[in-house]
Protein backbone atom coordinates (compact mmCIF):
# COMPACT_ATOMS: atom_id res chain seq x y z
CA UNK A 1 0.00 0.00 0.00
CA UNK A 2 1.48 3.31 -1.12
CA UNK A 3 0.75 5.93 1.59
CA UNK A 4 1.15 9.26 -0.17
CA UNK A 5 1.33 12.31 2.12
CA UNK A 6 2.85 14.90 -0.18
CA UNK A 7 2.03 18.57 0.41
CA UNK A 8 2.59 20.50 -2.82
CA UNK A 9 1.97 24.11 -3.91
CA UNK A 10 -1.30 25.22 -5.46
CA UNK A 11 -1.02 26.81 -8.94
CA UNK A 12 -1.25 30.27 -7.36
CA UNK A 13 0.76 29.84 -4.17
CA UNK A 14 1.48 27.71 -1.09
CA UNK A 15 -0.82 24.85 -0.23
CA UNK A 16 -2.34 24.18 3.15
CA UNK A 17 -0.31 22.40 5.79
CA UNK A 18 -1.60 19.41 7.73
CA UNK A 19 0.42 18.71 10.86
CA UNK A 20 -1.37 15.39 11.22
CA UNK A 21 0.29 13.79 8.19
CA UNK A 22 2.99 11.92 10.09
CA UNK A 23 0.51 10.56 12.59
CA UNK A 24 -1.93 9.58 9.83
CA UNK A 25 0.86 7.86 7.91
CA UNK A 26 1.77 5.78 10.96
CA UNK A 27 -1.85 4.76 11.53
CA UNK A 28 -2.36 3.92 7.86
CA UNK A 29 0.78 1.81 7.92
CA UNK A 30 -0.64 -0.18 10.83
CA UNK A 31 -3.97 -0.62 9.03
CA UNK A 32 -2.12 -1.78 5.93
CA UNK A 33 -0.24 -4.38 7.96
CA UNK A 34 -3.46 -5.65 9.52
CA UNK A 35 -4.87 -6.02 6.01
CA UNK A 36 -1.86 -8.08 4.94
CA UNK A 37 -0.35 -5.29 2.87
CA UNK A 38 3.18 -3.92 2.91
CA UNK A 39 3.02 -0.19 3.75
CA UNK A 40 5.25 2.10 1.68
CA UNK A 41 5.26 5.70 2.92
CA UNK A 42 5.70 8.21 0.11
CA UNK A 43 6.50 11.87 0.76
CA UNK A 44 7.63 12.48 -2.81
CA UNK A 45 5.73 10.79 -5.64
CA UNK A 46 8.76 10.93 -7.91
CA UNK A 47 10.01 7.99 -5.84
CA UNK A 48 7.24 5.76 -7.28
CA UNK A 49 7.83 4.41 -10.76
CA UNK A 50 4.98 3.94 -13.24
CA UNK A 51 5.88 0.23 -13.18
CA UNK A 52 5.27 0.11 -9.41
CA UNK A 53 1.84 1.66 -9.91
CA UNK A 54 1.04 -0.65 -12.81
CA UNK A 55 1.93 -3.65 -10.65
CA UNK A 56 -1.01 -2.80 -8.38
CA UNK A 57 -1.91 -2.66 -4.71
CA UNK A 58 -3.55 0.24 -2.90
CA UNK A 59 -2.93 3.94 -3.48
CA UNK A 60 -3.72 5.77 -0.23
CA UNK A 61 -3.85 9.54 -0.68
CA UNK A 62 -3.63 12.14 2.08
CA UNK A 63 -2.43 14.85 -0.28
CA UNK A 64 -3.06 18.52 -0.97
CA UNK A 65 -2.04 20.88 -3.76
CA UNK A 66 -0.57 19.98 -7.13
CA UNK A 67 0.94 16.57 -6.43
CA UNK A 68 3.57 16.26 -9.18
CA UNK A 69 2.48 13.01 -10.79
CA UNK A 70 4.08 12.58 -14.20
CA UNK A 71 2.01 11.79 -17.27
CA UNK A 72 3.32 8.23 -17.19
CA UNK A 73 2.37 7.86 -13.52
CA UNK A 74 -1.12 9.27 -14.15
CA UNK A 75 -1.67 6.86 -17.02
CA UNK A 76 -0.43 3.94 -14.92
CA UNK A 77 -2.74 4.85 -12.03
CA UNK A 78 -5.80 5.27 -14.23
CA UNK A 79 -5.17 2.09 -16.18
CA UNK A 80 -4.39 0.01 -13.08
CA UNK A 81 -7.53 1.18 -11.29
CA UNK A 82 -9.75 0.44 -14.26
CA UNK A 83 -8.19 -3.02 -14.63
CA UNK A 84 -8.81 -3.72 -10.95
CA UNK A 85 -5.14 -3.98 -10.06
CA UNK A 86 -5.00 -0.80 -7.98
CA UNK A 87 -7.46 0.42 -5.33
CA UNK A 88 -7.75 4.02 -4.14
CA UNK A 89 -8.28 5.18 -0.55
CA UNK A 90 -8.69 8.96 -0.39
CA UNK A 91 -8.39 10.76 2.93
CA UNK A 92 -9.50 14.23 3.98
CA UNK A 93 -7.70 16.79 1.78
CA UNK A 94 -7.09 14.36 -1.10
CA UNK A 95 -10.04 16.00 -2.87
CA UNK A 96 -8.09 19.29 -2.78
CA UNK A 97 -5.21 18.01 -4.90
CA UNK A 98 -4.25 17.70 -8.56
CA UNK A 99 -6.54 20.34 -10.04
CA UNK A 100 -4.33 20.30 -13.10
CA UNK A 101 -5.16 16.62 -13.68
CA UNK A 102 -8.53 16.44 -15.40
CA UNK A 103 -9.14 12.80 -14.56
CA UNK A 104 -8.17 13.04 -10.90
CA UNK A 105 -11.64 13.88 -9.57
CA UNK A 106 -12.94 10.65 -11.06
CA UNK A 107 -10.39 8.72 -8.97
CA UNK A 108 -11.33 10.28 -5.62
CA UNK A 109 -14.98 11.02 -6.38
CA UNK A 110 -15.31 14.81 -6.13
CA UNK A 111 -13.55 18.16 -5.86
CA UNK A 112 -13.07 20.06 -2.60
CA UNK A 113 -14.91 23.38 -2.79
CA UNK A 114 -14.27 25.03 0.58
CA UNK A 115 -14.86 24.39 4.28
CA UNK A 116 -16.81 27.12 6.06
CA UNK A 117 -17.23 25.03 9.20
CA UNK A 118 -14.94 23.49 11.81
CA UNK A 119 -17.14 22.21 14.61
CA UNK A 120 -18.73 19.28 16.36
CA UNK A 121 -21.64 17.83 14.41
CA UNK A 122 -23.86 14.78 14.20
CA UNK A 123 -23.21 12.34 11.37
CA UNK A 124 -26.00 10.53 9.56
CA UNK A 125 -25.07 6.97 8.67
CA UNK A 126 -26.40 6.56 5.14
CA UNK A 127 -25.36 2.90 4.77
CA UNK A 128 -25.46 0.79 7.90
CA UNK A 129 -24.05 -2.43 6.44
CA UNK A 130 -21.00 -1.25 4.51
CA UNK A 131 -17.69 -2.38 6.08
CA UNK A 132 -16.73 1.28 6.68
CA UNK A 133 -19.91 2.05 8.63
CA UNK A 134 -21.38 -1.19 10.01
CA UNK A 135 -19.68 -0.66 13.38
CA UNK A 136 -21.08 2.83 13.90
CA UNK A 137 -23.89 3.62 16.29
CA UNK A 138 -26.28 6.50 15.72
CA UNK A 139 -25.94 9.31 16.48
CA UNK A 140 -22.22 9.56 15.82
CA UNK A 141 -20.94 12.92 16.97
CA UNK A 142 -17.64 14.14 15.56
CA UNK A 143 -15.43 17.22 15.54
CA UNK A 144 -13.81 18.08 12.23
CA UNK A 145 -13.72 20.36 9.23
CA UNK A 146 -16.86 20.08 7.11
CA UNK A 147 -16.08 20.23 3.42
CA UNK A 148 -18.14 21.51 0.53
CA UNK A 149 -17.84 19.42 -2.61
CA UNK A 150 -18.35 19.99 -6.31
CA UNK A 151 -18.46 17.48 -9.15
CA UNK A 152 -19.43 14.53 -6.95
CA UNK A 153 -19.57 11.46 -9.15
CA UNK A 154 -23.20 10.61 -9.89
CA UNK A 155 -22.44 6.97 -9.13
CA UNK A 156 -20.78 7.69 -5.78
CA UNK A 157 -22.43 5.64 -3.05
CA UNK A 158 -22.66 7.97 -0.05
CA UNK A 159 -21.85 6.25 3.24
CA UNK A 160 -21.93 9.19 5.68
CA UNK A 161 -23.36 12.69 5.52
CA UNK A 162 -23.85 15.60 7.90
CA UNK A 163 -27.16 15.21 9.70
CA UNK A 164 -29.83 17.79 8.92
CA UNK A 165 -29.71 21.07 10.80
CA UNK A 166 -26.17 20.68 12.16
CA UNK A 167 -24.49 23.55 10.30
CA UNK A 168 -24.73 27.31 10.78
CA UNK A 169 -25.77 28.57 7.35
CA UNK A 170 -25.24 32.20 8.39
CA UNK A 171 -21.46 31.85 8.25
CA UNK A 172 -19.56 33.47 5.34
CA UNK A 173 -19.40 31.13 2.33
CA UNK A 174 -21.95 28.76 3.85
CA UNK A 175 -24.20 27.19 1.23
CA UNK A 176 -25.81 23.90 0.29
CA UNK A 177 -24.06 22.25 -2.69
CA UNK A 178 -26.07 20.27 -5.21
CA UNK A 179 -24.76 17.06 -3.60
CA UNK A 180 -25.64 18.15 -0.07
CA UNK A 181 -23.10 17.39 2.65
CA UNK A 182 -21.59 13.94 2.06
CA UNK A 183 -18.68 12.96 4.30
CA UNK A 184 -17.66 9.56 2.92
CA UNK A 185 -18.43 7.53 -0.18
CA UNK A 186 -17.29 4.66 -2.36
CA UNK A 187 -17.58 3.75 -6.03
CA UNK A 188 -16.19 1.53 -8.73
CA UNK A 189 -14.05 2.70 -11.65
CA UNK A 190 -13.94 -0.03 -14.24
CA UNK A 191 -12.98 -3.14 -12.30
CA UNK A 192 -11.34 -1.11 -9.53
CA UNK A 193 -12.72 0.34 -6.32
CA UNK A 194 -12.25 3.61 -4.48
CA UNK A 195 -13.19 4.80 -0.99
CA UNK A 196 -12.98 8.35 0.35
CA UNK A 197 -13.60 9.94 3.72
CA UNK A 198 -13.37 13.67 4.34
CA UNK A 199 -12.82 13.16 8.06
CA UNK A 200 -9.40 13.08 9.73
CA UNK A 201 -8.13 16.67 9.93
CA UNK A 202 -7.22 16.55 13.61
CA UNK A 203 -4.70 14.28 15.41
CA UNK A 204 -7.37 12.85 17.71
CA UNK A 205 -8.99 11.13 14.73
CA UNK A 206 -5.92 8.99 14.15
CA UNK A 207 -6.01 7.75 17.74
CA UNK A 208 -9.76 7.09 17.71
CA UNK A 209 -10.69 3.39 17.33
CA UNK A 210 -14.08 4.22 15.81
CA UNK A 211 -12.55 6.37 13.11
CA UNK A 212 -9.76 3.88 12.43
CA UNK A 213 -12.34 1.11 11.97
CA UNK A 214 -14.11 3.40 9.51
CA UNK A 215 -10.93 3.75 7.43
CA UNK A 216 -10.06 0.08 7.80
CA UNK A 217 -13.52 -0.89 6.58
CA UNK A 218 -13.15 1.35 3.55
CA UNK A 219 -9.78 -0.20 2.78
CA UNK A 220 -11.25 -3.69 3.14
CA UNK A 221 -14.04 -2.82 0.71
CA UNK A 222 -11.59 -1.61 -1.93
CA UNK A 223 -9.84 -4.97 -1.64
CA UNK A 224 -13.13 -6.78 -2.39
CA UNK A 225 -13.17 -8.30 1.09
CA UNK A 226 -16.92 -7.94 1.48
CA UNK A 227 -20.01 -9.76 0.40
CA UNK A 228 -23.07 -7.56 0.18
CA UNK A 229 -21.47 -4.77 -1.83
CA UNK A 230 -19.73 -6.57 -4.67
CA UNK A 231 -21.72 -4.51 -7.21
CA UNK A 232 -20.69 -1.12 -5.84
Amino acid sequence: MFIVTQVAPYPDGPSGVHGVLSQASTALGELAGLAGLEPVTVSDVTDISPADLAHGGVLSLFTIGETPWSTAQRDAITDSVRRGRLSVVGLHSATDACRGWDGYAALVGARFDGHPWTQEFEIEIADRVHPATAHLSSPWRWYDEVYLFGALRPDAHVLLRVAHGQLDMSLPDARVPDCGFPLAWCFTEGRGRAFYTSLGHFPAAWENPTFLRHVAGGLSWTLHRDGAHQDR
